[in-house]
Formats: C-alpha cells, structure tokens, sequence
C-alpha cells in the first residue's frame, strides 16, 4: 500500500514510535528512525521487513537538530511523505514544585517539534499532493490528570495544532490527525509502574493494575502495534477525507 513512500517517525527507537514505524514498513513504506538509547535493534527490525531504513539522532529539542533531520530525510529518500509526530518526554510534579528547565523541555520535545517538522515537511507534501501527518498526542490531549502540566499542555497544544493544520491543508491530497493513545506499556509508562510499586509497596503486576484501575475501564494496555495499525489506517484510502480528528485509542478512559 506505501510502497515508495518514506516516513520520518520521530522518537521511533522503542515504544510506540517503533510500533507505528513497523506498521507502516509493513506497508512497504522506507522508513527514517529517530531516537536515543538502542538505534541498531530497532534499525534491524526494520530492515528485516524488507525496505530502507536510515536513521538521524536530531535532539528533537533543538529546531537546528530537527531541520538538519529533515533535509537528510529528503537527501536520503527524496522527501518525507508520511511524518509521524511521537517523540515525547514526561515528568509529574506539582505546579508550584515544577522545575523550570523541565517544564522548558517538555513544551520543546513535545509540541515544538511537531511544529518544526511539520513546517518542514508541508512544502514537498502539498507540491506533491499527497501526504500525512500523524501526531502522537495522548488522553492528556484531551483530559487533564494532575502533576502532569506541562505534559498536558504540551499535548493539548498538539491536538490544537492538528486542526490548524488540517484546515490549512483541507483542499489539498495533505491529511493531518492525531492519535490519542490512553496507558500503553512503553518504557516512560513502565518508570510510572515502577515508581507506584516502590511508593505503595506493591508488586509490579499489582501496581499495573492499579494504574489502569484509576483512568481505563477496559483494564488493558492498548499496545503500540494497535495504535500502528490505526496510523496505516490514516495513511490509507479510506483515510483521505479524515480531517483534524483527536482520534482516542483509550479503553473507555474518556468515555466516563
């Protein structure tokens, strides 16, 4: 279904990104891998599906890093068709207890990015009259939790940004949506299940369970390889007229 096309998927060494850069390698799209910690796993995994894969380090905080990412995107492949938004960070204090710096690199990674890339991407997108644009926003793009801030301003401002930009691209073959995922069991949620069991006492499993218990009626993690499933779906034909949506992939959470 993709083949020739390349997607740039950020934040794609593990998690959900990964999920989302193998769905989409699945459909025969190349792919360009960004991230810290292991890039060769992921680079293998890739590759094994039987297309390309080239990978750029840009600190996604940093708008000379993520212009530099995508001209090797479109050095590399020609241009980038299919621009997944998904790197992002967390950090869960108080308001008054929120330390500047990280409130600072929160709003960075996970808005600002999605705004760098996307401003890069559009040119060669609408010139060629086909393109999308998938941003990872969350529940908390849509729901407030407390401690989580900047983490929830940040992902509102990603859904905001999402209609902004599907509007100004509506006449065009250029879609832009979001995927608003609820728990998924990625290493950032797995360091919260963590910190609940050592603070609680609890087992791991326990601590899981009680996580979900709180915001997610289903009582399961929605995995990345489902939510890679929903962004071919985006990518596909069907998709060609789904415009702007914040689409809630959530076991209920926002259904209470």
């Amino acid at each position: 279904m993709l083949q020739g096309k390349t997607a740039l998927v950020t934040g794609s060494t593990s998690g959900i990104g990964l999920g989302i850069a193998k769905a989409l390698a699945q459909q025969g799209a190349n792919i360009v891998l960004n991230g810290f910690g292991d890039t060769q796993g992921p680079h293998a995994e890739i590759a094994a599906l039987g297309v390309k894969v080239a990978y750029h380090g840009a600190d996604m905080s940093k708008a000379s890093d993520i212009e530099a990412m995508m001209k090797f995107a479109a050095d590399t492949f020609g241009r980038v068709d299919i621009l997944v938004n998904n790197a992002g960070i967390q950090h869960v204090a108080k308001i008054e207890d929120f330390p500047v710096e990280r409130w600072d690199a929160i709003i960075a990674i996970n808005l600002s990015s999605a705004f760098h890339a996307t401003r890069l991407a559009l040119p060669a997108m609408k010139a060629n009259n086909w393109g999308r644009i998938i941003n990872v926003a969350s529940i908390h793009g849509l729901v407030g939790s407390a401690e989580k801030s900047a983490y929830v301003a940040a992902k509102h401002g990603v859904v905001g940004l999402t209609k902004v930009t599907a509007l100004e691209t509506a006449t065009t073959g250029v879609t832009c949506n979001a995927i608003c995922p609820g728990w998924v069991l990625t290493p950032l949620v797995q360091k919260q299940v963590d910190a609940k069991a050592v603070a609680m006492g609890l087992s791991n499993e326990e601590a899981k369970k009680q996580l979900l218990q709180e915001k997610e009626p289903s009582m399961q993690f929605t995995t990345p390889e489902e939510l890679g499933e929903l962004a071919v779906f985006f990518c596909s034909a069907a998709g060609n007229n789904v415009r702007g949506v914040a689409w809630n992939m959530d076991g209920g959470w926002t259904a209470q």
